[in-house]
């Protein structure tokens, strides 16, 4: 019999092994989907500090003269409005407008850039760019190998990683970053993340991680922290609303169906998917990514068909996630619907084992005390 593909393992997979971790395929992965178990680890973020590893992630280098024109054209958001050390959410689409990867591209100087996309998408991702690279001038690095990810969440974060770093990060507004050090290590420090609550990622050398990871790991438990599976960074992500690639979205969808409009600048000149984007805006969209709260006793999962609360019932899309709000003690999830059973309010049913459930659209993030931005 043919083997197996092994699982990819990122730098810090003895770490997870020697504390415990459950660990699980995860895209080709090898990822710690929980300690101490879901529901724990999700409260900690939210009352005190998590680590995540999120060392799978992508980091794609681009620089040059002519990165800054060459990332207008890729993306959808507007580069030229992020500032040095700044970062922006934003998406790589097709011609057609469909989601390749959503990303965040950090500026780390007038035309050198950061450019961090989904694990399971580097590879397409940088040969995507690649392909549509100028002649000369911009250079394209997968330095993906390099770096380890270590993703501090909860309203501990801060206090946390200034003991670590030799940069004072109290003036590190959300959405920017610093280049200092780590345990002596040269690093970035952004202040980004992926659960709502106030957090730093850093990515750090892949080959000094382990040592950083056990000082934060140790740190941590100081202020009743401790590191955090895969399992709670979907959960504390879903009661935000944030989106995840191939659930949410994917290349059959477009970016303004998903609810990335927000961050597809038209105003900026054309780029790759703006001609096909315009188009859809300008005749309406046929189907649109909102929230759902169940009003039945049911959870919504993933690929659970939508249909219409009014007479004749008739299918109007899907769930993309759902779980159980640990926060909230709801149970939420998002859905693409018909436009007309877009708006806050409307009633529609999700088809669970065979029996139509009552749910409602709802406006997100559904959990709003996060401390992501103090």
């Amino acid at each position: 019999m043919a083997s197996q593909t092994p699982l990819k393992r990122t730098p810090l997979n003895e770490e997870h092994r020697r504390l415990g971790a459950r660990m699980v395929d995860f895209g080709g992965w090898d990822m710690p989907v929980q300690y101490s178990g879901v529901l724990d680890e999700h409260k900690i973020v939210r009352t005190s500090v998590g680590l995540f590893d999120v060392s799978h992630m992508g980091e794609l280098m681009v620089s040059g003269r002519g990165a800054n024109d060459f990332l207008q054209r890729m993306t959808t958001n507007d580069v030229t409005k992020i500032a040095i050390g700044q970062a922006q959410y934003s998406a790589l689409c097709k011609d057609d407008g469909r989601v390749i990867d959503d990303i965040i591209v950090y500026r780390r100087g007038i035309d050198s850039f950061l450019v961090c996309v989904n694990a399971s998408n580097a590879e397409k991702d940088e040969q995507w760019l690649r392909a549509h690279l100028p002649s000369s001038g911009v250079v394209l690095e997968n330095q993906s190998a390099e770096y380890a990810q270590i993703a501090v969440q909860g309203p501990k974060a801060r206090e946390l990683v200034q003991q670590f770093v030799d940069i004072n990060i109290a003036g590190l507004k959300y959405y920017w970053f610093a280049e200092g050090k780590v345990l002596g290590q040269p690093s970035i420090i952004a202040r980004t993340g992926y659960t709502g609550e106030l957090g730093y990622e850093l990515y750090v050398p892949a080959q000094h991680s382990p040592r950083i990871w056990a000082a934060l790991v140790e740190g941590a438990q100081k202020f009743g922290g401790k590191p955090c599976g895969l399992g709670a960074r979907d959960t504390l992500r879903l009661e935000m609303g944030y989106l995840l690639y191939g659930n949410d979205m994917d290349e059959s969808i477009n970016a303004l169906e998903c609810g990335l409009g927000w961050v597809t600048k038209f105003a900026k000149g054309e780029f790759i998917g703006s001609t096909a984007l315009a188009e859809q805006k300008e005749r309406g969209l046929s189907r649109q990514l909102v929230g759902i709260q169940m009003l039945d006793k049911a959870i919504a999962r993933h690929g659970y068909k939508i249909f219409s609360a009014l007479e004749g019932g008739r299918e109007l899309g899907w769930v993309t996630s759902g779980t159980v709000a640990p926060s909230l003690n709801l149970n939420v999830g998002m859905a693409y619907v018909a436009p007309e059973f877009s708006p806050v309010g409307s009633e529609i049913f999700v088809e669970i084992r065979n029996e139509r459930k009552r749910a409602l659209v709802v406006k997100k993030p559904f959990y709003t005390n996060g401390t992501a931005q103090l």
